[in-house]
């Protein structure tokens, strides 16, 4: 089922029609090792083996040897300050087995300097983190009444 609408049908040549698909697919690390020629997806409820197949060959040009995938519940929780049950979305993961010779790399976005940088903003954070819990606790006599109202 199709939730993309089709452009509506113009007179005249040429007919400026994409059809784009209506799935996406979404590289994520794996948890636990894997060969070097497996790569890990979460992708659209919608999809099937053969539409991850389809989608890496035909878009990217990707050559797939096989396709494997898990649907996966999402949880159940109690909402902190609500009281009532939600249910996280479920999640379909799809495992893709490129052939022998290729090895996936998973790409480095973030470089050794944007890391120091962002190990530097965590490090303030925490900090600012720790100092609102340190006049929580010095004020905590005083409830609803805000720690900057000396």
């Amino acid at each position: 089922m199709s939730t993309r609408l089709y452009p509506l049908y113009q007179r005249g040549n040429p007919q400026l029609r994409i059809f784009l698909p209506n799935f996406w697919m979404k590289l994520i690390r794996p948890k636990h090792k894997i060969p070097s020629n497996a790569v890990q997806f979460i992708v659209s409820p919608e999809m099937t083996k053969l539409d991850v197949k389809q989608y890496l060959e035909k878009i990217y040009n990707v050559p797939v040897v096989q396709v494997s995938i898990s649907n996966r519940l999402g949880q159940f929780r109690k909402l902190e300050g609500k009281g009532y049950i939600v249910k996280d979305d479920d999640i379909k993961y799809a495992f893709v087995t490129l052939p022998k010779d290729m090895v996936f790399e998973f790409p480095n976005l973030l470089p050794e300097e944007k890391q120091k940088e962002l190990s530097d903003q965590m490090k303030e954070i925490e900090l600012a983190r720790d100092t609102y819990k340190k006049d929580q606790e010095r004020f905590k006599d005083r409830p609803g009444v805000p720690t900057w109202f000396n």
